[in-house]
C-alpha cells in the first residue's frame, strides 16, 4: 500500500456475514442505498448528510470499507468513496438490489 492508500479485502474474500452486519445500520444502509443510485461515481464522504457526530461518520465509513461494500480513496483534501458494485455482484448477485429495495 502506498501513503493514504486504505486497506480493502480483496473481492474473493468478501463474507455475506460481515456485510450484512454492516448494513444492518440505517445511516450506513442509506449511503449504500445513495452510492447505488450512481455506481460508477466516487462520492465525497463529507458530502453525505448523516445525524452524527464527525467521528461517528469516520466509523460508518470505516465499516462499509472492512466489509467490503465501498471503496475508499484518500485524496489528502478529502476522502472519496464508491460502491464495489461489481465485486459484490460477482460474490453475491442480487444482494444490492435486494437491501436497497427493502428500505
Amino acid at each position: 500500500m502506498t501513503a493514504g492508500e486504505l486497506a480493502h479485502p480483496p473481492a474473493e474474500e468478501l463474507e455475506v456475514g460481515p456485510i450484512l452486519l454492516a448494513l444492518a445500520d440505517a445511516n450506513r444502509r442509506r449511503v449504500v442505498a445513495e452510492l447505488a443510485e450512481r455506481p460508477d461515481e466516487e462520492r465525497l464522504c463529507a458530502s453525505f448528510e448523516l445525524p452524527v457526530s464527525k467521528s461517528s461518520r469516520t466509523r460508518h465509513w470505516r465499516v462499509l470499507r472492512e466489509a467490503g461494500l465501498v471503496y475508499q480513496r484518500d485524496a489528502g483534501n478529502g476522502l472519496y468513496m464508491r460502491l464495489r458494485k461489481e465485486d459484490l455482484d460477482r460474490r453475491f448477485p442480487g444482494l444490492i438490489q435486494a437491501i436497497t429495495a427493502a428500505d
